[in-house]
C-alpha cells in the first residue's frame, strides 16, 4: 500500500493513541486484554484464568500479558507459585487506556486500528 495513504489514514488520529497502538496494542489479543482489564480494573489473576475469560489461547495470552507487563500497562507479581497480572496503577497509562477503549467504540478509529495491527503482523 502507498505510504502516502498510510500517512493520511493515521494523520487525524490522536498522537497519544497512535503511539499506544503502535507500541502496546500490536496484536488483537493485546487489544482484548486491554479491554478486559479496562472493564475489570481490580482484577488480579493468572494467565490461565484471564485467557479463559478473554476466550483466548493460554500460551498466547501468557506471552502477551508478559509483554504488556514489561511495557508498564500491567503489573506482574508472584502469588505463591503463581504469576498474576493486574492493571497498572499509573494514572497516565490508565488515562490512555480509557481514551483508547472509548475511541474503540468509534467505527472509523477501529478500522484504522485494525489496519495498523494487521500491517504490523506482516
Amino acid at each position: 500500500m502507498d505510504q502516502d495513504l498510510v500517512s493520511r489514514l493515521m494523520a487525524d488520529m490522536d498522537p497519544d493513541l497512535l503511539a499506544f497502538l503502535t507500541t502496546k496494542v500490536n496484536s488483537f489479543v493485546k487489544w482484548d486484554l486491554i479491554r478486559f482489564f479496562h472493564e475489570n480494573p481490580h482484577t488480579t489473576d493468572t494467565a490461565e484464568n484471564i485467557a479463559r475469560y478473554a476466550g483466548r489461547n493460554v500460551e498466547t495470552t501468557r506471552a502477551e500479558l508478559a509483554e504488556l507487563a514489561a511495557q508498564g500497562v500491567l503489573t506482574e507479581s508472584r502469588l505463591g507459585k503463581m504469576t498474576v497480572y493486574s492493571l497498572t496503577n499509573d494514572p497516565e497509562v490508565r488515562g490512555v487506556i480509557q481514551r483508547f477503549v472509548e475511541a474503540s467504540d468509534d467505527r472509523q478509529f477501529r478500522v484504522k486500528a485494525i489496519y495498523h495491527i494487521i500491517r504490523s503482523m506482516r
